[in-house]
């Protein structure tokens, strides 16, 4: 059965942190709490926790998963990042946006859209996730928590854990998140597209 951590949103607790980022590092998926909504993540070098958690979503490779970094420099290390998009990040980030952006040599092809060589990447702006990353000190691959079929994201962490008690390493209980996923702006092209409103706001990519 998933642990479950009940965690203070603003000032998370070092000790339940570090437990966290240990079971990542084992290969446990978790659930976590966003600036957006509950996700799901996993080590970014784990290949049976990413099958593990794309099965809990009920989506395939074609689904841009999201990396979870903690700066533009991290960003940089995994995605391409010219002038252009590095002045965009800046201005966005941290906040709730997924950019798609094409990948580098640096990242591994699993983790790209198998046709597009994309990845989503992400800057969140949530103490549990900042205080997540720096104790992982990488990236974490990351996902919407949605049960298969649905739309809106789960916000109920008691439900999360019943859901799949099997699957997940841990629950991590920060209070209510909110139900509205991130913006996502495509910027693989000469101009910014936004692919889907969310909760950061979009005047910026408007056309």
């Amino acid at each position: 059965m998933a642990q479950y951590f009940v965690i203070h949103a603003s000032h998370p607790q070092a000790r339940l942190i570090g437990q966290a980022a240990q079971l990542i590092r084992d290969g446990g998926v978790i659930a976590y709490p966003t600036d957006s909504c509950y996700a799901f993540g996993c080590h970014i070098g784990d290949k049976d926790a990413m099958e593990r958690m794309r099965r809990m979503r009920g989506v395939d490779d074609r689904h841009h998963l999201t990396l979870m970094c903690r700066d533009i420099a991290e960003v940089a290390s995994f995605a391409r990042v010219d002038n252009a998009r590095y002045k965009i990040l800046k201005s966005m980030t941290p906040g709730s946006y997924t950019f798609i952006l094409e990948g580098t040599k640096e990242l591994p092809r699993r983790l790209m859209h198998p046709k597009r060589k994309t990845i989503g990447v992400r800057i969140p702006d949530h103490p549990v996730t900042l205080a997540l990353l720096e104790a992982l000190g990488e990236p974490m691959l990351s996902s919407t928590a949605i049960f298969p079929g649905e739309e809106e994201p789960i916000n109920d962490c008691a439900l999360i854990r019943d859901r799949y008690e099997r699957d997940l390493a841990l629950v991590m209980d920060g209070g209510n998140c909110g139900i509205t996923p991130t913006t996502v702006v495509d910027l693989t092209g000469p101009e910014p597209v936004l692919v889907r409103r969310g909760k950061g706001p979009t005047d910026a990519f408007e056309r």
